[in-house]
C-alpha cells in the first residue's frame, strides 16, 4: 500500500513544451501546464490518444527531449526535491539509470543490433560500477533470469534479433532495472505484443515495482492494460491533464467527457454485444488548439462557456474517491458524479 503522506519521488508542475520555430510562427504547444506526482511504490498510469503529450512529458522528465525541435518554456520537474530543469547535464546523466530509468516503446529499435543482449546490460555495470567483464556478464545473466527469460545463461550471449518481441521487452526491463532505480518510466511497454504476452509483461512490472518499492509511470493508450496495476490514473488530452484520480474511481465513474468517451469505446464483457460508442472527430492540431476547452468540438455536453473559457484542473468533492483526490478539467464535471456523491461545492485547486 502506498504511503500517501510520504513526500513524492517525482513532482512535475505546470510543465510547458513547444515544438517548432517561434520566429517563423510555426509553433505547436505540445505540453500546456502538465502536472502530476509519483510516490515510492506507487504506479501512475498516464492515458490518452496518440499525440496527447504522454511521451514528451516522460522525455522531458528524463532529460532526453530533443532540443531543438523541442523547447521547454516553463514549469518544474523535481526528483526528491531537486529541480532537474536547468540542472547541470552531467548531473542529469548520473541520475539516469541510477535514480530513474525508462523502458522505451520499441524494444527492437532501442537495443543495439550489433551487440549481444548481455553485453548491453553488462555495459552499465562496467562503466557505472567498475565491474570486470566477467562479473558484469554474471549480473546481466541474473537480471535476465529475474525477468523470467528461460535459459538466461545462454540467451545472454544472443543478439536482439534472436529474441521474440516479448523476450526483447523483458530484456529492456532487465536493462532498466540494472542500477536499481527508484523511479521507472514505462512508455507503451506492451506495444505490438499479443494479449497473453501483454498480461505477462504487466504482471512482471507490477511485481518488480512492489518488491522494490519502486515508483512507476506507465504510459499507454490502452485502458485494459492498466486496470489491474495502476494505483492512480491521469488522463491527457491536447497536452493537458484533464482528469486524475485513483484507478477504482476512474473506472467506476469518470468525471470528464473525454474519459467517459474512452470508456465507452472499449468493448465490455457485460455490454450485450451492441455497437461501441466511439468519440467523434479527431484530436486537435497542437499548432491550432481551439479556444476554451480543447475537447469542446468533440463533446456532446459542450455549452457556450466551454467554447470560450479554459477549464481549470480542479479538485472535486467525491466521497467515492478512495483517497479523496479526484480532479477534473471540466466546467460541468459534477454532472457525471453519482447522485449520492454529487458535491454541493467544489474545492479550490
Amino acid at each position: 500500500m502506498t504511503d500517501t503522506t510520504a513526500a513524492p519521488l517525482l513532482e512535475v508542475s505546470d510543465l510547458r513544451v513547444e515544438f517548432g520555430d517561434p520566429r517563423r510562427g510555426e509553433v505547436a504547444a505540445v505540453l500546456n501546464g502538465v502536472g502530476y506526482s509519483v510516490r515510492a511504490g506507487e504506479t501512475l498510469a498516464v492515458l490518452g490518444e496518440s499525440g496527447s503529450g504522454k511521451s514528451v512529458t516522460a522525455q522531458t522528465v528524463m532529460g532526453i527531449l530533443d532540443t531543438p525541435p523541442g523547447r521547454i518554456t516553463g514549469g518544474s520537474v523535481r526528483f526528491r526535491g531537486e529541480e532537474l530543469l536547468g540542472a547541470d547535464p552531467e548531473r542529469r546523466r548520473l541520475l539516469r539509470g541510477e535514480s530513474m530509468a525508462m523502458i522505451f516503446q520499441d524494444a527492437l529499435s532501442a537495443l543495439n543490433p550489433v551487440y549481444t543482449v548481455g553485453a548491453q546490460i553488462a555495459e552499465q555495470f562496467r562503466f557505472r560500477r567498475g565491474m570486470s567483464k566477467k562479473d558484469a556478464m554474471a549480473r546481466a545473466t541474473e537480471l535476465l533470469d529475474l525477468v523470467r527469460i528461460p535459459n538466461a545463461a545462454q540467451r545472454v550471449k544472443e543478439y536482439p534479433h534472436q529474441f521474440s518481441g516479448g523476450m526483447r521487452q523483458r530484456a529492456m526491463i532487465a536493462m532498466s532495472l540494472a542500477l536499481d532505480p527508484e523511479l521507472l518510466i514505462a512508455d507503451e511497454p506492451t506495444t505490438a505484443l499479443d494479449v497473453t504476452v501483454q498480461a505477462e509483461i504487466m504482471e512482471l512490472l507490477d511485481e518488480l515495482c512492489r518488491e522494490r518499492t519502486m515508483g512507476m509511470i506507465l504510459i499507454t493508450h490502452d485502458l485494459g492494460v492498466v486496470a489491474e496495476v495502476a494505483d492512480r490514473i491521469a488522463v491527457m488530452y491536447a497536452g493537458r491533464i484533464v482528469e486524475e484520480t485513483d484507478a477504482a474511481t476512474l473506472y467506476a465513474h469518470p468525471a470528464h467527457p473525454y474519459t467517459r468517451g474512452l470508456m465507452a469505446s472499449v468493448p465490455r464483457l457485460d455490454g450485450g454485444g451492441g455497437q461501441l460508442d466511439p468519440i467523434p472527430g479527431l484530436p486537435p492540431s497542437l499548432s491550432a488548439i481551439p479556444p476554451g476547452c480543447p475537447f469542446h468540438p468533440r463533446c456532446a455536453h459542450a455549452e457556450d462557456r466551454c467554447r470560450t473559457e479554459v477549464p481549470a484542473l480542479r479538485a472535486l468533492v467525491d466521497p467515492a474517491s478512495a483517497e479523496g483526490g479526484h480532479r477534473a478539467a471540466c466546467h460541468f464535471a459534477e454532472r457525471f458524479l453519482p447522485a449520492d456523491a454529487a458535491p454541493e461545492e467544489v474545492l479550490s485547486r
